[in-house]
């Protein structure tokens, strides 16, 4: 019997690729990448992506592309069929009041949410916002909206976001007073739906892990949950659910590309600093991605890069807007993924609907940003 094993062996010698019979360096990662990084990017084909599949109708390979993302999202959270709003406070605003909810998303988890609703009679054009990553936990609808009733420590917090982030102004408060319905609550590990013991944003890895080993995805979850979300808007009555459009700064942008992509009731989508190249983005010269799991979808880089996915929103009006000095999102990536959706919308005759624009400024969502947001919207949503 071992004479026939190592026979069988020495048979296969002449058909396996020869192997290097040490490691030469002594390690095999780098900066957290693989040394043979440029040899898995190479193999990634991106063969669903339009133009690669084979399907040449656009509405067919729609339904295929979103099939296969929604296949790497894995198991999705059942939905709740009874939201159970509760209104639990309100605060009167300059031309709107600032609604907080508590309500069901899911079946697993009662959440908060934050709802601006204009003066004057319904329904409003409606923009659901989705709030950014930032390594900052500790608050989530806090900001894109004014908190109320809370201690002085969230208040700070919630103004020191803003003011870093977001030139000072509250995104969500800004479209309230400019006519519009919005609505916002925590992603799962931000705000409210953080952990027990505290904030810790390293623990980060270890959910997604752990969701991983009971067969879901942590990023997933966001997406799903945006999706119910939008959901829930069209039961409001201030909502008029043919302009009900999606918004976000950073991971917020991320969110609300996917969310146009993935919902038909989304009618047009802004996202603001978060569209790239996988192969700039991981690259020895600009480094790696910085997102950890929350952008991650299982396996789903082997049939689509992130403008492909984005690109199922067409032809919906979308405004795509990056920073040239933003660290996260080297400029040429960006250029990349932006010539490559306006493929898409030109195919579809609709490349006129598809706004992308390069600023000169870092990873911002300041006031000047913010004007932009909404002139676009003024001409999608009214």
């Amino acid at each position: 019997m071992k004479r026939l094993i190592f026979g069988a062996v020495i048979g296969l010698a002449g058909v396996l690729p020869v192997l290097s019979q040490q490691n030469p360096k002594g390690y095999e990662f780098e900066r957290e990448m693989p040394l043979f990084l440029d040899q898995l990017k190479a193999e990634l084909t991106y063969p669903m992506a339009w133009g690669n599949s084979p399907i040449e109708d656009f509405d067919a390979w729609r339904t295929a592309a979103r099939a296969t993302v929604t296949e790497a999202m894995l198991t999705p959270p059942p939905k709740s069929q009874d939201y159970r709003t509760e209104v639990i406070a309100e605060e009167k605003r300059d031309g709107y009041t600032c609604r907080k909810l508590t309500l069901n998303l899911t079946v697993y988890s009662r959440v908060y949410a934050y709802y601006l609703v204009p003066d004057g009679k319904g329904p409003f054009p409606t923009v659901l916002l989705l709030h950014d990553h930032g390594g900052h936990y500790s608050i989530g609808k806090e900001k894109m909206i004014r908190p109320f009733g809370v201690s002085e420590e969230k208040m700070k917090d919630a103004e020191d976001w803003a003011a870093n982030c977001y030139g000072g102004q509250f995104l969500g408060d800004y479209l309230a007073a400019h006519g519009y319905a919005v609505f916002c609550t925590d992603a799962l590990f931000w705000g409210d739906r953080g952990r027990k013991e505290g904030i810790n944003g390293n623990k980060h890895m270890d959910i997604a892990g752990h969701f991983m080993m009971l067969g879901r995805s942590w990023s997933a979850f966001m997406n799903f949950e945006d999706m119910y979300a939008t959901d829930y808007l069209t039961t409001l009555p201030e909502v008029d659910t043919e302009r009900i459009g999606c918004a976000g700064f950073s991971m917020g942008a991320y969110r609300s590309w996917m969310l146009a992509a993935l919902s038909d009731k989304i009618k047009t989508g802004v996202s603001i600093c978060w569209m790239v190249d996988t192969g700039t983005q991981f690259s020895w010269e600009y480094g790696k991605e910085n997102g950890g799991f929350a952008n991650q979808l299982p396996g789903l880089r082997q049939y689509l890069d992130y403008p492909h996915i984005a690109s199922m929103a067409c032809p919906k009006p979308m405004y795509f807007l990056n920073g040239s000095t933003d660290k996260l999102f080297p400029e040429p990536g960006v250029k990349s993924a932006f010539a490559e959706m306006h493929k898409v919308w030109k195919d579809n005759r609709a490349d006129n609907r598809l706004k992308t624009e390069i600023w000169d400024m870092s990873h911002n969502c300041g006031i000047k940003v913010q004007l932009s947001i909404l002139d676009y919207l003024d001409q999608w949503l009214k």
